[in-house]
């Protein structure tokens, strides 16, 4: 197989894997210029494999061939606000220490912290999904921890009963955890029933409880509760946020970071 179509084929991984690709990211890890990642990139998409946007690549799907319940948000949020996710993770990443045990959960949001922790940091990092796992295996530094269960393709979680029992036993300094609505009112929901189980095990299980949406989840109301705004110690987001969603966050003394 030919250099460049071996490339082709770690990206269409890397895509149908995360749903998005970074080009940074994808010329670190195979060597080669983010000049030449463009050039593939765009090649690609000029064969209606994928997708490009600002700063790299989404995969191109033919919605015909999918059903409705698999459409979620690994497709249409994936490809969403990316900057914002990005810079969210940023900062969440310059939040770990050395020898620090973390828990990143599920979501289109999470998904792209590993990519700035310093890859010489020794740390312990427990996930459930195959986007970060996919990311995390590599690094010898960290210790992996993955609970494991059945996979859900829509969310690429794996979920189960005896995962979250060994969540629950385990402890971590701090938690990662997304969130597809934020409501005063009404609390903290996640978009599939599922999700609800191992995320409330996740901040039973942290020290720190660390939120992290994007502004467009202010507001809204999905369908799963799994926690209270109070339940959190941090909440990261974008520059997008309300003043008085701000202003409400600081009045019960979570820490907020605005990137």
């Amino acid at each position: 197989m030919a250099v460049k179509d071996k490339r082709f084929q770690y990206i269409l991984k890397k895509l149908s894997v995360s749903g998005f690709a970074d080009i940074r990211e994808l010329s670190e890890r195979l060597n080669v210029s983010e000049m030449t990642i463009r050039r593939d990139l765009g090649e690609l998409s000029q064969n209606n494999l994928i997708k490009l946007i600002h700063g790299g690549a989404i995969l191109q799907r033919d919605e015909s061939f999918e059903k409705e319940q698999d459409r979620y948000l690994i497709e249409k949020a994936g490809s969403l606000k990316i900057q914002e996710k990005i810079k969210i993770c940023q900062k969440a990443a310059s939040l770990i220490n050395r020898d620090d045990i973390i828990i990143i959960d599920t979501g289109t949001t999470t998904e792209y912290i590993p990519n700035y922790i310093p890859k010489n940091l020794p740390i312990s990092v427990v996930c459930y999904t195959l986007n970060i796992l996919f990311k995390v295996y590599e690094n010898e530094k960290w210790k992996l921890i993955f609970p494991g269960g059945h996979f859900h393709r829509n969310t690429l979680m794996f979920e189960s009963e005896e995962g979250n029992k060994m969540i629950q036993r385990m402890r971590a300094n701090k938690a990662f955890i997304s969130a597809a609505g934020v409501s005063d009112r009404l609390g903290v929901t996640c978009a599939t029933l599922y999700e609800k189980e191992t995320k409330k095990s996740v901040i039973e299980s942290s020290d720190k409880k660390i939120l992290l949406v994007d502004s467009s989840k202010f507001g809204k109301i999905e369908i799963s509760h799994f926690a209270n705004l109070p339940d959190f110690d941090v909440i990261i987001t974008d520059k997008n946020i309300s003043k008085k969603c701000a202003e409400r966050i600081k009045e019960l003394n979570i820490e907020l970071y605005i990137v």
